[in-house]
């Protein structure tokens, strides 16, 4: 059962939990991110078609204008959160020209996905990935696929800059969420 939780822009196949590796980009990590892609595209978030929210200003790396959405769902047996944000520029783009034309500014989707207990419980089990408009892996300039615990040794990634967002949750968007939210169990 998935539950859309709206946020600011709306008014792997390690099932087991095991601890992860120091480092991301992996088959599993790929195909982790693989299957959320496709969830998400099953509900309408990315994709032809994808659903809208209000853009909004946005900061560095991500993009001149953001939408974030927040779902409870399942990915390959693991119930979580996903925050997704959709990430539009060039640097001059406005609300209203993403509107107009979402895929014509699109310029990635990048996602957090709250595993499973143990996943990686340095970093609250939050589980990166950074995708192409077309919903293909981005990867890094040394080719390695951006998913999984990136930046997991703290010089530079997803986690890095995730690690200072206040709340304790990794999110910068809102602390309104627990740890697990009583849906999730």
């Amino acid at each position: 059962m998935r539950k859309l939780i709206t946020g600011l822009a709306l008014a792997g196949t390690l099932a087991t939990g095991a601890v992860i590796a120091q480092t991301a980009g992996t088959d599993e990590d790929v195909a982790f991110a693989q299957a959320i892609w496709e969830e998400m595209v099953e509900m309408n978030l990315a994709g032809e078609g994808a659903l809208m929210g209000l853009p909004y200003r946005g900061v560095p790396p991500h993009g001149e204008m953001l939408e974030t959405f927040y779902v409870e769902t399942e990915i390959m047996g693991e119930s979580g959160l996903l925050v997704i944000k959709r990430n539009y520029g060039p640097e001059e783009v406005t609300e209203d020209e993403v509107l107009a034309d979402p895929s014509g500014h699109l310029g990635s989707v990048t996602v957090m996905f709250q595993r499973e207990e143990g996943y990686d419980p340095e970093h609250d089990d939050w589980f990166y990935a950074k995708y192409l408009p077309d919903g293909a892996m981005d990867t890094n300039p040394a080719g390695m696929a951006l998913a999984g615990a990136v930046g997991r040794d703290l010089s530079g990634g997803c986690i890095a800059c995730h690690i200072t967002a206040g709340g304790e949750d990794y999110l910068f968007t809102t602390d309104a969420f627990p740890r697990r939210t009583p849906a999730m169990e």
